[in-house]
């Protein structure tokens, strides 16, 4: 049986975040270069549900920060900005079904599934290439980043890395998991 829960912070917990989620967004003013913390916490003050989300990335180590802003739809976008792929979000499959078609030695749960029990996106390859040049992710890691259904169909799933300077995308089967490998998340806010 599941526990269920309030995806809701402590008055005490919101503001410790929005302490440390204030300190890496002006230590980092590269990633978004024109934006305002002030804005941004307005916003996440109004949206308890993105700053748990936001909670649950930074506990298991992804280092949610600002990476940009679409103004047609006034939403932040906080994506892991770890340096490696978040530590406690290693040694998944890719998705559900991935974890179920292991007869064996099945990993402890699936990115998909992770990712969406936190309410964020796993990366698209184009959002993950974006933030690449925003920084140098993933030297010693990967993550896997969303796969086309045509691919995932046949088994397949995709995950990308930064090495000899470049961004690589490869491809696995869903069910394979690796120590180095989990996901970096997408919340919009």
């Amino acid at each position: 049986m599941t526990k269920d829960y309030k995806k809701e912070l402590s008055t005490e917990q919101s503001e410790e975040l929005l302490k440390v989620l204030k300190n890496r967004f002006e230590k980092n003013m590269n990633r978004h270069e024109g934006l305002e913390w002030t804005d941004i916490q307005v916003k996440l003050e109004q949206n308890a549900d993105k700053l748990w989300s936001l909670n649950e990335m930074e506990k298991t180590g992804g280092e949610p920060d600002v990476i940009g802003y679409e103004e047609d739809k006034e939403i932040y976008l906080f994506c892991d900005c770890s340096a490696e792929s978040p530590k406690y979000r290693r040694s998944f499959c890719y998705d559900h079904a991935a974890l179920e078609s292991r007869k064996k030695n099945k990993p402890e749960n699936n990115a998909v599934d992770v990712a969406s029990s936190m309410g964020v996106e796993i990366l698209t390859e184009q959002q993950y290439r974006a933030l690449q040049k925003l920084g140098e992710f993933d030297l010693k890691t990967s993550s896997w980043v969303q796969t086309p259904p045509e691919i995932r169909k046949l088994g397949g799933a995709l995950f990308c890395d930064r090495r000899f300077g470049h961004v690589f995308l490869y491809h696995n089967g869903a069910e394979s998991y690796y120590a180095a490998r989990g996901f970096r998340g997408l919340l919009e806010v």
